[in-house]
């Protein structure tokens, strides 16, 4: 038999020395709720959930836990951590007190081989894993069932993310509860969270088992100085923080809502001479690794990010966190904010937000919410024909591929599908839609949405408010914010900080890249289109004036495109920004002749932009495209937009004559998927038009 560790008293010595270690003080003590947690692991193997505040030292207890039990002769422990942040950092510290910690990710692959034969040998302490790690079938089943075996303990970071409750929610998160549910007995477990408040504290503590541990302390942040400002244009607001960045101590990170938003705000303070870079969901792995040290390195001022910068970034000097725009819950803002001043006596927060936050909000709300139609419709090909990849998945149901792949995920952790080489393959134990669940979900963060509004305009403390939202036990006024003393900022913008955000704001021309790839297995839905396009079939790189979610003109087109706005003329001052955008086009050769893409839904606003474009750039206007059939909404996936508008468009036999060996602008109101314009452009170069340019007003996302 095992040994279980030293007596009581010897194992905290021994975890007190280690902290020293970790800490790099060798006068580090154990706080209370650290000292309970790590007996309750390694004396008791019991299972804990420990919810405390960002900085009070989660990691240390697991670290110090997983150091003990291999003393004691046990196995390694399985870390489940969100990001690869995360990871880097934990590697790195676990180091320092003589913890032998690896990780198997999507950033290390060469390292796999050599990281398996560490484990089979012993020489790994604690192997950190991501939660979609977990659903790999080369991890899963050829290290996985090992691990399990022989592990020492199970840690669970950013538990809130098991629960459906929790702001942060992932679907491959829940396969973790029925992983702990099969473990054997006695085998310790800890959760770990900074942000969950009652109802996810009791989630996550049924799923963890009935004998669960709950260390659970005050989350208020005394050294965080809390305020918020009145809700303001993003011209005003870019100008403000272009003027006052510099009245914030230290380097800090700018949050947006957008990666659009992210692009505006990094290029407005770069004119204003400010070293910051943009950090988002589509930043690359080596150059968040290289960013993230910049920010750590104080190389930069700022890093302005979406909420990709979130969980795992450790930085316990960062100086402040701004956010343009405000998170969808007090939740999800005291988890964002709470990176900022770990281990400084003070660091400032401001929110900034605005008028589009709520429509931004809606809409990640219902993109994670599984349809019933969708998920049957899965269920059914994967019966049908077995085993399919992701892009075949795509020629069988209507899916856009980030929503098929989160159902995929949802499907999985729930039974019905499961992840094979290949694809996915069908269990065959079905699956039934819990539409009340889903209801219930959307209910809270409905709920959620409207407490973050009334955060914004409370007249009580401001921390009190976001740790009360997590149900701390004893909520305290903080004394420093806003609202509790004085505004602490400078609200004034000069007219010069305007008048530069502005020129930032009033930039335009988002290039269309033209498509140069059909999508696979187009067969399957009676299209008989492969491979590459041919270069004599495509369009050149087109135009749009701007993203809706852009912080300049996209504020203005989002209002005017608006699902419930009336189809009308293209109003004065953006077909000014029309006019700018061509004028700023450096084309290869100058279109003579303009042509429109029929709309079913803004006939008005598309013929009236053809029209305008004709006769300010004296172009031959052709009219519009003859429409062959219905070519259904945009909210498809590649594979079904294209088959829907195959076929869709042709041209006149005048306009087959008009459009030969001429350059054509190809018109359209909204750019989605961009299959319209390819199989518009398509129609036209077989037409015989030396050139296709696309022009749109918007794109959407």
């Amino acid at each position: 038999m095992q040994d279980s560790g030293p007596n009581e008293n010897g194992l905290l010595e021994e975890a007190a020395r280690l902290l020293g270690d970790l800490t790099g003080n060798p006068d580090a003590q154990l706080r209370d709720g650290q000292a309970e947690a790590i007996e309750a692991l390694v004396a008791d193997r019991r299972r804990a959930l420990v919810v405390q505040r960002t900085g009070w030292g989660k990691s240390a207890v697991y670290f110090i836990a997983a150091k003990l039990m291999r003393s004691a002769g046990r196995g390694p422990s399985l870390i489940i951590s969100p990001l690869l942040a995360l990871m880097r950092d934990q590697v790195a510290a676990a180091a320092r007190a003589g913890v032998v910690a690896r990780t198997l990710n999507s950033s290390n692959m060469t390292e796999w081989d050599e990281v398996r034969d560490d484990l089979a040998a012993g020489r790994v302490d604690v192997l950190l894993v991501s939660p979609e790690r977990l659903t790999n079938p080369a991890f899963r089943d050829s290290v996985l069932p090992d691990l399990i075996g022989a592990v020492g303990m199970i840690v669970v970071d950013e538990a809130h993310c098991i629960s459906d409750w929790g702001h942060d929610f992932r679907p491959d998160y829940r396969r973790i509860g029925a992983m702990i549910r099969d473990l054997p007995p006695g085998t310790p477990v800890l959760a770990t969270t900074a942000t969950a408040n009652s109802r996810v504290v009791a989630d996550v503590a049924e799923q963890l088992g009935d004998d669960t541990l709950v260390i659970r302390g005050e989350l208020a942040r005394a050294s965080l100085r809390l305020g918020v400002t009145p809700v303001r244009p993003p011209g005003v607001r870019l100008a403000w923080l272009a003027e006052h960045l510099g009245d914030f101590w230290g380097s800090g990170i700018i949050y947006t809502l957008t990666v659009s938003a992210a692009q505006d705000a990094t290029r407005a303070l770069r004119d204003s001479g400010w070293e910051v870079e943009t950090y988002t969901g589509g930043t690359d792995t080596e150059e968040r690794e290289r960013l993230e040290v910049a920010l750590k390195e104080n190389r930069v001022k700022a890093l302005v990010a979406t909420s990709a910068l979130g969980m795992g970034f450790d930085k316990p000097d960062l100086g402040f966190v701004i956010h343009l725009g405000a998170p969808s819950s007090p939740v999800a803002y005291y988890q964002q904010v709470g990176r900022a001043g770990r281990a400084t006596s003070s660091a400032d927060v401001l929110l900034m937000p605005g008028n589009e936050d709520s429509d931004i909000w809606e809409y990640f709300a219902t993109a994670s919410m599984p349809s019933e139609e969708d998920a049957q419709g899965v269920l059914a090909a994967l019966d049908r024909e077995g085993t399919l990849s992701v892009p075949a998945l795509e020629t069988r149901v209507g899916v856009r591929r980030g929503r098929l792949e989160l159902l995929l995920k949802t499907l999985s952790v729930d039974g019905a599908v499961q992840r094979v080489r290949g694809g996915y393959s069908s269990t065959g134990v079905g699956w039934s839609y819990d539409g009340e669940r889903y209801r219930h979900v959307a209910e809270v963060r409905r709920a959620e949405a409207q407490a973050m509004l009334e955060y914004e305009t409370t007249t009580g403390c401001r921390m009190r408010y976001l740790v009360d939202a997590l149900d701390d036990p004893d909520p305290q006024d903080c004394g420093r914010c806003d609202t509790c003393d004085a505004q602490w900022w400078d609200d004034s913008v000069s007219d010069e900080a305007r008048h530069q955000a502005r020129q930032v704001l009033s930039a335009v021309g988002i290039p269309l890249e033209p498509r140069g790839q059909w999508p696979s297995g187009m067969a399957n839905l009676g299209v008989r289109l492969s491979g590459r396009i041919p270069v004599e079939e495509r369009a050149e790189e087109g135009r749009a004036v701007a993203r809706l979610t852009d912080l300049g003109a996209g504020q203005r087109l989002r209002e005017f495109l608006a699902p419930a706005a009336a189809d009308g003329p293209v109003p004065d001052d953006i077909g000014a920004l029309c006019v700018q955008t061509l004028q700023q086009w450096r084309w290869e050769r100058r279109p003579d002749a303009i042509i429109a893409v029929p709309s079913a839904g803004r006939p008005q606003t598309v013929r009236s932009l053809a029209a305008n474009l004709a006769a300010a750039g004296k172009l031959e206007d052709l009219g519009d495209l003859q429409l062959v059939h219905d070519h259904g909404g945009p909210d498809v996936n590649s594979a079904f937009r294209l088959k829907e508008v195959h076929n869709a468009f042709a041209l006149s036999p005048e306009q087959a004559d008009q459009v030969r060996g001429r350059a054509v602008l190809l018109v359209d109101d909204m750019v989605v998927s961009r299959w319209t314009l390819t199989v518009c452009a398509r129609e036209l170069r077989l037409a015989g038009a030396e050139a296709v340019l696309p022009f749109a007003l918007a794109v959407r996302g």
